[in-house]
């Protein structure tokens, strides 16, 4: 049978693009960003969006001021109002990313911000509720309403343990082998997606976990959320293949994934080195693919071949893709950008981004001039008078479906 109209979700608008929390910070140190042909950028946004890219990601901190060893940690609620909206301006959609933290959380640690560590649990349900409401109602009301909201930021273990100096601190960890701190762990999240429906009713709820490596894990974590009723839309994921292993471990996930949960799916963070280990990598994939532009360009275009054979894969963002010292005296280095700091160029990798738009994995698919011959057409340009197999064709300059 021969359809025009095919399922919502084999067209399913996409959304690439990366985390650039730090943007402001490159730019005041006077970081020089070069595009790929050695030409300055003048506007990173603009240049963002020239090579395809549609949304943009930045991470929000409760107190940021506390975390004084680390100056990366500086998204206050003020500084993203002004990135957020300078995104939404931009023509970019926006993905805001609660940490429930003064600092980094993620698996290892989900501290609870210094002024709320007294708070019973039942005042923190209400904190979580009343923080995410406020968050949201401002950033409305400077014009940068987030299209997207992960409540939390990989969340695998639950979030607002405690404080890392109490020796208390873990024992609100949630684990999916065990019942202890769920209840906790999913009124804390229902408080959070209720303010989020409240107040940005349009937006995608994501919560975002990062263990890719250990399926059965990822799979008990959402059969969890589905036991809870907690109230989501897209399964966000974390996957750095210096850490998670190869991209097999990562299409097996999906595929489990989208066999189990009637969810879309974004990788929400994603890397891998232009030169150099990250710290602390535990997977060498150089043999595959070296610390090398090159290197790099090829991870990027594998993983996108891959991840558009998922039809439930909705999301592809590079994490820290800003990061750029050249012409700087800013402290540390992420090997893992976009950009190249020994040069300020952009990489290879970053115009590839724009293929996962692609919904087929071909790109640059054109049908011109429009055929009234009343032939079809594969999208490999080969004509044919009638489908005869399975799959997507051209026919009268639009895609269909024979089944």
């Amino acid at each position: 049978m021969l359809l025009c109209a095919v399922s919502q979700n084999l067209f399913a608008q996409k959304y690439v693009g990366g985390d650039i929390s730090l943007l402001p910070t490159y730019e005041a140190a006077g970081a020089t960003y070069y595009d790929h042909n050695g030409t300055v950028i003048s506007a990173p946004l603009t240049f963002f969006k020239e090579q395809g890219m549609n949304t943009m990601r930045v991470r929000l901190f409760v107190d940021p001021s506390q975390e004084t060893s680390d100056a990366n940690v500086c998204q206050d609620l003020t500084w993203v109002k002004t990135l957020g909206k300078r995104i939404k301006d931009a023509g970019f959609k926006f993905m805001l990313d609660f940490h429930y933290s003064d600092t980094w959380a993620d698996p290892s640690k989900q501290w609870t911000p210094k002024d709320w560590a007294s708070l019973s649990n039942a005042d923190l349900y209400t904190k979580i509720y009343d923080y995410t409401k406020d968050a949201l109602t401002q950033l409305k009301a400077t014009g940068a309403e987030p299209d997207f909201i992960q409540t939390g930021n990989e969340i695998s273990y639950g979030m607002l343990w405690g404080t890392s100096t109490t020796a208390s601190a873990l024992l609100k960890r949630c684990d999916t082998s065990s019942t202890d701190n769920w209840d906790y762990f999913t009124t804390l999240l229902t408080n959070a997606c209720k303010a989020c429906r409240d107040v940005c009713p349009a937006a995608k709820i994501i919560i975002h976990t990062e263990r890719v490596a250990n399926t059965s894990v990822l799979t008990a974590f959402y059969t969890k959320m589905a036991d809870y009723k907690i109230d989501y839309d897209i399964i966000g994921l974390s996957y750095y293949p210096y850490f998670h292993g190869n991209l097999a471990k990562l299409e097996t996930a999906i595929t489990d994934l989208e066999a189990t949960f009637s969810k879309n799916i974004m990788i929400v963070e994603a890397g891998y080195p232009y030169a150099w280990a990250v710290p602390g990598t535990s997977y060498d994939y150089t043999e595959t693919y070296p610390y090398s532009d090159a290197g790099q360009k090829a991870f990027t275009d594998d993983l996108i071949t891959m991840l558009n054979k998922h039809s439930r894969v909705t999301g592809l963002f590079w994490w820290w893709m800003e990061y750029n010292a050249k012409g700087t005296s800013l402290q540390g280095w992420y090997n893992a950008p976009l950009f190249d700091s020994r040069t300020g160029q952009a990489t290879s990798a970053l115009s590839e981004l724009k293929n996962f738009l692609s919904v087929t994995g071909i790109t640059n698919l054109q049908v011109t001039p429009k055929t009234t011959d009343n032939a079809w057409y594969t999208l490999q340009g080969n004509r044919i008078m009638k489908p005869t197999q399975p799959g997507i064709y051209i026919h009268d300059g639009k895609k269909a479906v024979n089944r």
